[in-house]
This record gives C-alpha cells, sequence and structure tokens, in this order.
C-alpha cells in the first residue's frame, strides 16, 4: 500500500507542479517545462513601425491601420479607404480597398462565451486587437496590400446562391493585380485567386506574399490550462511547427525557411486562420516581428517570368475559422495538427472519433461525455477490478501493517521484511493497486486536452450547464481576492465523490499523511471551479462509477466498506 500512496502523491505533486507552471504561462512567465507559449492578453495597440519598406524578398508589411491622408508606397496619391462587406451564411468579411486586406471576420455561428448576442471575430483591426490577413506582390514596385484597389461592381451577399465573389484591382507601374475573393455557402475557406498582368515592356519576375498579421495577447482563458496562441508553419519535410511571440521576440523563431509545399497559421484556442498556397512551387516561409506586440507569419510564392502583355495567375486559400475537425481534413494535408491534443495525439484523436460517433446518436455532447465515459471504464473494468481488489486485501490487513511499524519503528530493515512475509503470506502483491492506475493514466490525460480542444464543445447545453467549455455557474459568479469564480454543482460533486473514494481506501499508518489525504477533495474540487464543465463532468461521472465498482468489489471480498 506503500507503493499505492507513493504513485498517488506522484500524482497530486506532478499536477500541482503543472497547476504552477500553467499559472507561470499565464500571468507571462516562462514556462517550466515549455517556455513561453504566447504572450498574456494586453491592452497595448500596435504603434505603426518602420518596416514598411519593401525589398526584392521580403514583402512590405505594416502595423496598422493606413491612415486615409498616407500616401500608398510606390508614389501613389493619398487614398481613401473604404471597406467592402461580404456576407455569407458562416462569415462576414469587411475588405479594405487599401490593399484587399481582410481587417474584420466575424464568425455568424460562433458566439462569444460571455456575451451570447455577440459574435465571435477573428480578424479585427479595433484596439487591443490587431488581425489582419494580407496578400500582394513583392520583388518590385508592384501593388501590394498598400495600395489602392478598384472594386467591381456585384453583389456582396451570399443570398440563395452558393457562391460571391469579390473582384479588386489595382496597377502600379504597368503592373496589374487582380485579387478575385470567391465565398462559398457552408464553408470558412476563401478562395483568393492573383491574376498578375505585366502592361510593362519588359518581362518582370514578381512574387505572391501571404501574410497572416497579429498582436502577441491572448484571448481570455483560465490560469489553471494555458493553451497556444501564435503563429505555425506546415512542411511535408518538417510537418507542423509552432512558433511562440517570444521566441520571435527573441529572434529565435525556428522554422522551416524553404520548401516546395506545406502552409502558413495563426493558431489559438478553438479557432485558426492560414494560407494555403495552391501549388507545389517552391515558397519561402517567414516569422517575423512588425512593431511593438505585433507579429507577421507568412510565405512567399514565386511566379515565375512574365512576359510583356502576358498574364499569370497564382491561386490560394484563406481558412479562417474553428478547429471543427470534420471540416479540417478537407482544407490541406496535415491541416488536423492545429488542433493540438499535447503529446498524446495517438491516443487523443481515436477518443475523439468516437465521441463524435456517439454524439451522432445522442445529438447532445454532455450525454456523449458521459457514454464516452462509461464506455471507457468498461474498457478498462478487468484492470480497475485487479486494483480495487488489491486495496480491498489492503485494506483487510491494515491493523496487522500497523502492528508491524509499530513494533519495528527503530528497525526499518525488520519492518521491510515483516512486511514482504505479510504480503506473501496474505497473497497480496503491492503492486496491484497501482499498476492499473498508471496503465489508465495516459487515456485520462488523452481525454483532457480532448475536451479542452474541442471548439465543438463551446456554448454546447448540458440540463443546467450552459457551456461546457466554460466553468459551471449554476450558483452564480464572485470576485474573490482578485479572482472570478465561477460556483457551480459539478466542482462540488467531484469533492464528494473525492471523499468517498478516500474513505473506501485503507487508511494511512502516518496521521499526518492521512490528514492530508483528507484535505486531497477539498484542494481539488477548488481546482475544478476553474475547469471547464465538460472536463469536470466527465471526472465526476468517472468518479460514481469507480465508487460503485470499488464498493462492490471491496464488499464480497468482507472489507470494511467505510
Amino acid at each position: 500500500m506503500d507503493i499505492k500512496r507513493t504513485v498517488l502523491w506522484v500524482i497530486f505533486s506532478f499536477s500541482l507542479l503543472m497547476l504552477w507552471d500553467n499559472y507561470n504561462r499565464y500571468t507571462g512567465k516562462d514556462s517550466i517545462f515549455f517556455g513561453n507559449a504566447g504572450k498574456t492578453p494586453q491592452t497595448a495597440t500596435a504603434a505603426e513601425g518602420n518596416a514598411d519598406k519593401p525589398t526584392s524578398d521580403v514583402p512590405p508589411t505594416v502595423s496598422g491601420p493606413v491612415p486615409a491622408n498616407q500616401a500608398i508606397p510606390g508614389g501613389q496619391a493619398p487614398a481613401k479607404s473604404e471597406i467592402i462587406t461580404v456576407t455569407t451564411d458562416l462569415v462576414k468579411a469587411d475588405i479594405d480597398t487599401i490593399g484587399g486586406e481582410i481587417r474584420r471576420l466575424e464568425l455568424l455561428q460562433h458566439k462569444e462565451s460571455e456575451h451570447s448576442d455577440k459574435n465571435i471575430v477573428l480578424f479585427d483591426s479595433v484596439a487591443p486587437r490587431t488581425y489582419l490577413g494580407q496578400t500582394g506582390l513583392t520583388g518590385g514596385e508592384y501593388p501590394n496590400h498598400r495600395s489602392l484597389f478598384k472594386v467591381a461592381p456585384g453583389t456582396r451577399e451570399l443570398g440563395d446562391g452558393n457562391q460571391v465573389q469579390l473582384v479588386m484591382e489595382a496597377e502600379q507601374q504597368g503592373v496589374k493585380l487582380v485579387k478575385t475573393y470567391t465565398f462559398t455557402r457552408n464553408d470558412y475557406r476563401i478562395d483568393i485567386k492573383h491574376d498578375i498582368v505585366n502592361n510593362t515592356n519588359a518581362p518582370i519576375a514578381p512574387s505572391v506574399y501571404m501574410q497572416l498579421v497579429r498582436d502577441g495577447g491572448k484571448l481570455a482563458e483560465s490560469m489553471f490550462y494555458s493553451t497556444f496562441t501564435g503563429p505555425a508553419v506546415y512542411s511535408n519535410a518538417e510537418k507542423f511547427q509552432k512558433v511562440t511571440f517570444d521566441s520571435i521576440e527573441k529572434g529565435k523563431d525556428e522554422h522551416i525557411k524553404k520548401a516546395s509545399d506545406g502552409w502558413i497559421a495563426m493558431v489559438q484556442h478553438y479557432f485558426v486562420s492560414a494560407f494555403v498556397p495552391k501549388t507545389d512551387e517552391p515558397r519561402d516561409y517567414f516569422t517575423k516581428k512588425l512593431a511593438t506586440d505585433l507579429y507577421a507569419v507568412g510565405t512567399v510564392v514565386p511566379v515565375g517570368t512574365i512576359a510583356p502583355g502576358e498574364t499569370k495567375s497564382l491561386d490560394a486559400t484563406l481558412f479562417s475559422g474553428p478547429q471543427e475537425s470534420s471540416r479540417l481534413d478537407d482544407v490541406a494535408p496535415g491541416f488536423d495538427l492545429v488542433k493540438d491534443y499535447g503529446w498524446l495525439t495517438i491516443i487523443a484523436r481515436p477518443i475523439f472519433w468516437a465521441m463524435e460517433h456517439i454524439h451522432a446518436i445522442l445529438g447532445n455532447w454532455g450525454w456523449t461525455i458521459i457514454a464516452l465515459t462509461v464506455l471507457i471504464k468498461l474498457i478498462f473494468f478487468p484492470l480497475s477490478a485487479a486494483s480495487y481488489r488489491s486495496m480491498a486485501k489492503m485494506k483487510l490487513v491494515t491493523p496487522k501493517m500497523t502492528e508491524i511499524r509499530t513494533k519495528y519503528k527503530a528497525e526499518p530493515q525488520k519492518m521491510n521484511a515483516a512486511m514482504m512475509e505479510l504480503y506473501k503470506k496474505e497473497k497480496i502483491n503491492p503492486l496491484g493497486g497501482c499498476m492499473p492506475i498508471l496503465i489508465q493514466i495516459p487515456v485520462f490525460i488523452s481525454l483532457y486536452w480532448v475536451l479542452l480542444a474541442s471548439v465543438e464543445m463551446r456554448n454546447a447545453p448540458w440540463l443546467w450547464v450552459a457551456d461546457l467549455a466554460a466553468p459551471d455557474t449554476l450558483f452564480g459568479s464572485y470576485n474573490i481576492f482578485g479572482f472570478h469564480l465561477t460556483i457551480g454543482i459539478l466542482p462540488i460533486l467531484m469533492a464528494v465523490s473525492m471523499f468517498i473514494q478516500t474513505k473506501l481506501n485503507p487508511t494511512p499508518p502516518d496521521p499526518v499523511q492521512a490528514k492530508l489525504m483528507m484535505w486531497m477533495p477539498i484542494i481539488f474540487s477548488i481546482m475544478f471551479f476553474f475547469f471547464p464543465a465538460g472536463l469536470v463532468l466527465y471526472w465526476v461521472v468517472n468518479n460514481v462509477l469507480s465508487i460503485a465498482q470499488q464498493w462492490t468489489i471491496t464488499r464480497k471480498i468482507g472489507a470494511p466498506t467505510t
């Protein structure tokens, strides 16, 4: 039983260490294990920097809105910005006539957790948020995301159709760029076609750049868990590479720089935006700091030599929306990796696959979590039964163990020998109680990340719970010592179930250790007040099933159940 308690204390200590690490990351300090995964929520606005000078191999960048009276690069006259709004069944996009820049993207099917009447906004240019989608030409004095575009007439709403297009064109030094945005029904993908027309008397060799510009602030989340926010680069050679804002700030952003495939993305909890070039031509990848608290990730794709009077095209897709598993696989190879399941992805993916199929039958994510918990419990039933039988037998011999400890208190070697003799006589394996638990831990951790990473849980109701991705708020929200604490029934049920489990387990011989074990349910219940209701629901159901199984086995063996 000593080994069993040691394992439990290791798990408990590791949990506290992980909570402390997540608190450090939440408050902007360096992580103990992973470095800084992103900056904390900030209110700093993006200032205009000096990164707007085009070069031959790096696209021009802009750190914020272009003032109406500011000259466009290339010597054009001051221009007035006009916002063109395109609306579909899923998104509402604001595109600026200066640069054809996507300045705001509203997700019409996803509400903010705190304000159910407000939609989630990804791209935005209102302080303190800066999140933009930019494309243009580089390699010369060509139209870029600071050039004035003319807009072709056309419908701006999807209506009853399946597609709506926005066509914009700009010409600079005899080089014309025509951008065609194509929005499709029931799709978060926006197809962007770049037609480059050479109206000069000499060949040109421009490149198309695509970049996502974002401030370094994370969305508000609990101090007890932290998710990744920042750029990502994917290629077949190096696969999925996350880049933290902190590494860009320090000039230590390591990722593939050249490839013939792949895509770039800006990832945050539940949502992602990505540019996917529709070509296998070689391209460059870059991440960089543009200004104070403003960063970019992008790709530069050469289109080859364009003769006078010739036109060449480059197609790309911009995905900007929720990390719904059913949509990610269709965007690009490897795009499902933006849904971060942690280091146990190989286990987490089958778990979510099972959840999707259960949800297709039950139609509610709360009942899906309960059904999945029952399924996992059934799979591990033999292991759990072995563990509980071992614990019940240990409970029967606890008085004898206490007697041996008292008798050989000053003689550790004789105490250990007597203990081993007792185990042999009673046919008890001291590892029998802990090994089944150790085998199940990877599954529990994987399910934790599945429930934490799945946008499908956002605003998903279950009985009294309004949002399975947010804490249970049945009894209201309170500000205690500067912490925003929500009081719900699920964490209370969690504490009760843990207390009952503690009573079913053998009492530690050490009085101090026994008291600490009794405090563990309270400590964990406080933690679970901050956790999403879906996670707490899983643990409550798992504990209830464990109590029923352990009580039944303990009763059959004849050990006391209290």
